[in-house]
């Protein structure tokens, strides 16, 4: 959740996971660093590989999955609707040191440009807008829990028998914010068949328009970051990274490689990129591209945007 830098190692654990299903080659899966772990297939949503994947843990920023899935599936929901950002919103980033969209105070952006500032830069101020104008209430306080509360309502819908939540954006005020590996992949499965958060999640920059103080926002994940002169992953689509002290680094990727996708989950992992290139390529085959090597040979730490 903060934007403090930190140094990815690039080392590839090997191994066998004694939990793991192989997939078609039979392949031992590899081994890991994350305390819990699934990837499952995309399609189908069998299991291929899992590591204390019904485990409740806290989620930290991956929770924006589910703020972007309860916005986007509202009846009638118009993109273009403005939204005044107000003070407590930037206060409320402060306060928390949390990571930001640098939105304006008094800017007016679009619920698109809202969830793009979530979703790409993971910007708590954006969910926070976001949360506030889609709950119901008179107050922002009571807005907020409505909106959470439809959150919950949204994961009991979907069969996520492992979840709560207490935010809107992984801050959590109670330590009560939790999912395991196996929900948030179910999760993410669910998401995925809309356009629209497809569009959300493997976009690497987006305009502010204006209603930030940085003229674009960049994408967390460095499986798709900055392509194509970033350390890009070949058939990466997204999904969302999160970091906080309670969680560790975790990281949600999908990837479509040789006709297939799978959805992977990674909690409280700090190899998460690593780990999360060698279980898809262990599921999909080996990538190939001059950028997949230099993740992988560069001597030096890459740098890792901790949300």
């Amino acid at each position: 959740m903060r934007r403090a830098k930190g140094a990815l190692a690039v080392t590839i654990a090997t191994g066998a996971l004694l939990t793991a299903t192989a997939p078609a080659q039979a392949a031992a899966a590899p081994a890991l660093t994350a305390a819990g772990a699934i990837v499952i297939d995309g399609a189908n949503g069998t299991t291929l590989m899992a590591k204390d994947a019904d485990t409740k843990r806290p989620m930290a920023s991956t929770t924006k999955i589910m703020t972007a899935v309860v916005v986007t599936s509202l009846p009638g929901l118009d993109l273009d609707q403005k939204v005044t950002v107000k003070q407590e919103y930037l206060d409320y980033v402060y306060l928390k040191g949390a990571s930001s969209a640098q939105l304006k105070a008094g800017a007016t952006p679009t619920v698109r440009q809202l969830l793009y500032g979530m979703m790409l830069p993971s910007g708590c101020d954006a969910a926070y807008a976001l949360a506030d104008t889609f709950g119901t209430g008179t107050t922002m306080a009571a807005r907020t829990t409505d909106f959470i509360a439809k959150m919950n309502a949204k994961a009991r819908e979907l069969g996520m028998a492992s979840t709560v939540f207490d935010s809107f954006d992984g801050i959590s005020p109670t330590g009560n914010n939790l999912t395991s590996p196996r929900d948030l992949a179910q999760l993410t499965r669910h998401a995925m068949t809309s356009p629209l958060f497809q569009t959300l999640v493997k976009t690497t920059t987006y305009s502010t328009g204006g209603t930030a103080t940085v003229p674009a926002w960049g994408n967390t994940n460095l499986l798709i970051r900055e392509r194509p002169t970033g350390y890009a992953y070949p058939g990466a689509l997204g999904v969302k990274t999160g970091t906080t002290t309670a969680s560790g680094k975790c990281l949600v990727f999908t990837v479509t490689r040789n006709g297939k996708t799978i959805i992977g989950v990674l909690l409280n992992d700090e190899e998460r990129y690593m780990d999360s290139m060698a279980l898809s390529d262990w599921a999909l085959g080996p990538a190939t591209g001059s950028r997949t090597a230099l993740l992988r040979s560069n001597t030096k730490p890459i740098p890792d945007v901790l949300d």
